[in-house]
């Protein structure tokens, strides 16, 4: 593993684990934590991590900067950023730099989410839509920011508050449901449990995204309430928990040559 730095905040860093081969795609991992907390190294030692690597993957995970200190658009700014600097230094590192995929959980789907139907980030990072080749969100909830504030103003209201403002304007900029029209990334695998605000809004956000004509497949999982959604990212990558044969079916299609 190596760790490297992709802008100049020491927040701006990400861990590298080289793929099987030269050439090998590379799947990056975008962490969770209300957009205030977490870290990179929630990736170390993980079920995914292993899986993938076994698979022939190359791996990173990203930092990011984190609300207070930096805002949502940032956070979505530093996530293209990464994809672009990973990219340019692909040769160096020994992967592939035109198969690529995006993985976020929690704010981490949001993210890349955002990063996926928004085209202001890649653009801003000197990159076009298709710089990664599918996108994978779990189970976040906040595809549709107006909602989500609405639905959770008593359980999480000071997170999303702090996240995401008391602007309309910027809630809807911020949510990647309003951006599905297109242009999009090329293909997303949705994937929720079974927590009413998550599962709604991932339906919708597939949705429309397939009206715009960008290919989006989702599926629920069992797991309830904070006990599921950590069990999504924690047990990804096993072999018995069941999202673990549709991420691998999702990732091998899209990253194929």
């Amino acid at each position: 593993m190596q760790t490297m730095a992709y802008g100049n905040d020491p927040l701006q860093a990400l861990d590298y684990w080289p793929g099987a081969s030269a050439g090998a795609p590379l799947v990056v991992f975008v962490h969770g934590g209300g957009w205030k907390r977490g870290d990179k190294q929630m990736m170390r030692g993980s079920a995914k991590l292993e899986h993938w690597q076994a698979a022939g993957y190359a791996v990173a995970s990203i930092n990011y900067r984190l609300v207070p200190d930096a805002t949502v658009e940032q956070q979505a700014a530093d996530v293209a950023g990464a994809v672009a600097w990973l990219r340019a230094n692909a040769a160096r590192l020994g992967f592939d730099a035109d198969r690529i995929a995006l993985v976020g959980h929690s704010a981490g789907a949001h993210l890349v989410a955002l990063v996926g139907t928004d085209p202001q980030y890649f653009r801003a990072a000197g990159l076009p839509m298709d710089a990664v080749r599918g996108i994978v969100p779990l189970d976040g909830a906040a595809y549709n920011v107006p909602d989500q504030m609405d639905e959770n103003a008593r359980l999480m209201g000071d997170t999303y508050a702090q996240a995401f403002g008391t602007d309309p304007a910027r809630q809807r900029a911020l949510s990647p449901t309003f951006h599905a029209g297109g242009p999009n990334a090329p293909e997303f695998l949705i994937l929720h449990v079974q927590r009413a605000d998550g599962a709604r809004q991932s339906r919708e956000l597939a949705a429309a995204l397939e009206r715009a004509g960008t290919p989006a497949m989702v599926q629920g999982f069992d797991g309830r309430g904070l006990r599921g959604h950590m069990q999504i990212n924690r047990n990804l990558g096993e072999a018995d928990y069941p999202a673990t044969p549709v991420v691998d079916a999702f990732l091998a299609r899209v990253l194929r040559r």
